[in-house]
Parts: structure tokens; C-alpha cells; sequence
């Protein structure tokens, strides 16, 4: 099934990530920065789109997992990229005009930690913007996967897609992390876009071979057999051939609070 990286880019970013680093990629050139950073940037989906929207700029991309740095480099050449972690970033004070993070936030242990090392590193007047993707159910690809999920592991369905991914939903929670990192002006958006793939099949290779979902499935049995049987129930509620569903997720943005 290919490498984690292998997966998530080839079945994953164009109908899930893809739609919504197009419209982060908008929502920066309006910021028009000159020093953009990326955290938790993985196969450079949302790196391209910066790029090309900012061509005058200097983008940074960072990734924990140094698999998605080896393969973000050569998918997203036009950024530098390092490893790093977002809850210790190594760079200096207001060194960024903009922090970006597509769909990243939901895996950082400790959000408001993150949130204060972002304000850290943003120059006054900078901004940061992310995507968080809503409540599980309203996204019509993970209502299908979760159903493949527990049809393929009925007595111990893997938990991932419902408490990560589609965990950090509850906006109130949200504001409060980035009022506990310093962040505040804080504004968010439901937005919601369609996504496209070529058949359920392909998503359900993506999500079970692209994501940590991966490690989850691999622990309950053959990983291969289990994404069939995902794949399966998919297409029964997706339908065959190309699929189309609506994903609606927050796109946030926020600046660091003043002193005191």
C-alpha cells in the first residue's frame, strides 16, 4: 500500500486537503506577508498553494515527522523545509509576518503551548490561520469511512477519525487555547466545499494507509483486508465510480494579544 506519505498525497490531498489549502492560499495573499512559516505541513499540500500565491514571500515549511519533510521537500520545492516541532520551534522572536496550519492543530498535545510559540515567532501585527475540521458528521466522506470502520472491526473500532482529526470542533475550546497562547482578534469561519475522488475505494486507501488510522488498523489484524472491507462499505454509501461529498471545517484566523 505504499508509505504513509505515498498514500496520504496520492489518495488524500487532491479531494480532501487540496479545496481547502486553495482557499488558505487566498486568505494569505489578502495578508500579503513577506516571511510565512507552516507548521505541521506534511506532503506540502497547503506549501504549494502559499508558494503560488505568494511569490514575493519567503515560506518556511515544518513537519514533526521527518518522512513528510523528506517527501514535502520534493512534492513542494519553492519552501525551505525543516523538521520541527510546534511546540518548541526553532526560530527566533518575530521572525514571521504569517504562521499557517492546515488540518495540524488537532494533533498537537498541548494547543495552547502551540498557540504561545506561534505568537512567539510572529512579528508585530502578524497573523496566524488554520483549518480545524468540524464534528465528524459533517463531513460526508468520514461519515462513510467511520461506517467502514466499525463494520470492518465491529467488538473494536479504531477511535482515530471521530477523536482526532474531527475532535477539536467546540469553538468556544478553540478560542480559549488561543486566548491561553496569547493569540487574540480571533474570527472564524465555517467553510464548507465540496470534495472530489476518483471512487470510495481511493479515499478509503488514503484514510486507511495515509493517516494514523494506518497504525490503528494494522494492531486489530492485516491491514490490506481491512481496508478492503472499509473500502466496501464506502461504495455502498458513496456509490461507485467518482464521489462527491460536502466537508465543512473552521478556517481560523487570529493575531497576538498585546502586552499585559
Amino acid at each position: 500500500m505504499g508509505s504513509m506519505p505515498e498514500a496520504y498525497d496520492r489518495w488524500l490531498a487532491p479531494p480532501v486537503f487540496r479545496p481547502y489549502a486553495q482557499d488558505l492560499g487566498r486568505r494569505a495573499a489578502r495578508l500579503a506577508p513577506r516571511k510565512v512559516l507552516e507548521i505541521a505541513a506534511g506532503t506540502g499540500v497547503l506549501t504549494n498553494e502559499l508558494t503560488k500565491a505568494l511569490p514575493g514571500a519567503e515560506v518556511t515549511a515544518t513537519d514533526l515527522n521527518a518522512a513528510m519533510v523528506e517527501f514535502g521537500s520534493r512534492r513542494a520545492p519553492g519552501a525551505e523545509w525543516r523538521q520541527a516541532d510546534a511546540l518548541d520551534l526553532p526560530f527566533g522572536d518575530g521572525r514571521f509576518d504569517l504562521v499557517a496550519c492546515q488540518f495540524g492543530v488537532m494533533f498537537f498535545p498541548d494547543k495552547p503551548a502551540a498557540f504561545a510559540e506561534v505568537r512567539r515567532v510572529l512579528a508585530p501585527g502578524g497573523a496566524l490561520l488554520f483549518t480545524t475540521w468540524g464534528d465528524v458528521a459533517t463531513h460526508g466522506f468520514a461519515v462513510a469511512l467511520v461506517a467502514g470502520i466499525k463494520r470492518a472491526y465491529p467488538e473494536d473500532p479504531p477511535a482515530f477519525v471521530a477523536t482526532v482529526p474531527h475532535g477539536y470542533f467546540d469553538l468556544e475550546q478553540i478560542i480559549a487555547d488561543l486566548a491561553a497562547g496569547g493569540m487574540g482578534d480571533i474570527s472564524a469561519e465555517v467553510v464548507t466545499l465540496d470534495g472530489h475522488a476518483g471512487s470510495a475505494a481511493d479515499l478509503a486507501a488514503g484514510f486507511c494507509a495515509g493517516t494514523p488510522l494506518r497504525m490503528e488498523m494494522a494492531a486489530r489484524g492485516d491491514l490490506e483486508a481491512g481496508t478492503k472491507v472499509v473500502a466496501a462499505e464506502m461504495t455502498a454509501r458513496l456509490g461507485d465510480g467518482p464521489v462527491t461529498a460536502p466537508m465543512a471545517a473552521y478556517v481560523v484566523e487570529a493575531r497576538p494579544s498585546p502586552p499585559g
